[in-house]
């Protein structure tokens, strides 16, 4: 009797470790079943990109910055240019909706009107996420952006230290109707106000266009025949400016700081035809910004303002500073 009641254990031993067994096994083929969800997740994303503009280099490489970004991802990426027009964006906006898009990313044409766009988006339970400019309405998950303030500052402070304190000083201003070109602007002329010296004597904008600054800086050197230096609050500008001054000959009179450092500006550094620039780049705006997008539809915490280092570029470091 002892041994069949020892034979009986054995048996219901076995049969235990067997259903064990088995349990753990579709435990772990569902673990696996739940990890491949997880990793195709991504490749299902769809996120719509409406550019401001893309006949300006520093949108382009915001784009290019995104397009890589979302190709090492594995997402799909729909990109649309707005032309700089606030009607046309709005109609993109829409045509992203329509396509099912699961995030749009808002590089804002005028600050107003994408918020428009943003409640439109939200109005459909799509998620934004605005870059380089902000939306004035809308429920926006995060900014991608640099401090503008802060780049304006900068500016100041490298043509106060560049003419001693002492100058006449013109700045061509951006768009502004957008947070940029507005804080730009400010953080310059915050700056300036406390440098008894230096002189504003020509403030105009140019809605950063390298042909309106082209015109707009020809305009101001008929006007004053002294000048010392040059602010212009994005590269294409002063790359118009700065042929404006090649035109009249005064280049070795005028100092001249641009923002952003894109490619032109940074070869024209290193030619010594630009002093500097503030490098703001726009590739890792872009990539930034599709960072933010995969975080926010993997339900993952995203700061309200993801904000870049912006750096001085001068001769002395324009071979040190990464734009991409």
């Amino acid at each position: 009797m002892k041994k069949l009641l020892g034979i009986l254990a054995l048996v219901l031993v076995f049969t235990l470790v067997a259903c064990s067994g088995e349990k753990a096994n579709q435990s772990t083929e569902n673990s696996d079943s739940d990890d491949t969800e997880k990793a195709s997740n991504t490749e299902d994303m769809k996120i719509g990109l409406a550019v401001n503009t893309l006949n300006n280099p520093f949108f382009v490489d915001l784009q290019d910055g995104a397009e890589a970004t979302a190709e090492e991802q594995g997402i799909e990426l729909v990109v649309t240019d707005s032309q700089g027009d606030p009607g046309k964006q709005m109609s993109d906006v829409e045509n992203l909706l329509q396509q099912g898009v699961d995030l749009l990313i808002l590089n804002p044409v005028d600050s107003d009107a994408a918020g428009q766009a943003a409640l439109l988006a939200n109005d459909q339970g799509v998620p934004v996420i605005t870059v380089d400019r902000q939306a004035s309405e809308g429920d926006i998950v995060t900014h991608v952006g640099f401090n503008a303030l802060k780049s304006g500052g900068i500016a100041a402070a490298y043509l106060e230290e560049a003419l001693g304190g002492e100058g006449k000083v013109v700045e061509i201003q951006g768009i502004l109707g957008t947070n940029v070109g507005q804080d730009r602007s400010s953080g310059f002329n915050d700056h300036m106000e406390n440098v008894e010296g230096i002189e504003i004597i020509a403030s105009q904008s140019a809605n950063f266009d390298r042909g309106e600054a082209l015109s707009v800086m020809e305009d101001i050197l008929q006007a004053n025949k002294e000048i010392d230096a040059v602010y212009a609050a994005n590269d294409e500008m002063v790359m118009g400016a700065l042929s404006a001054i090649e035109s009249a000959g005064r280049l070795d009179e005028i100092v001249i700081i641009g923002t952003d450092a894109i490619d032109p500006a940074i070869e024209a550094i290193r030619e010594g035809r630009l002093n500097a620039t503030i490098a703001e780049p726009p590739f890792f705006l872009g990539r930034e910004a599709v960072n933010a997008a995969i975080k926010t539809l993997n339900d993952e915490v995203v700061d309200d303002q993801i904000t870049l280092e912006n750096t001085l570029v001068t001769e002395d470091n324009v071979d040190e500073v990464k734009t991409r």
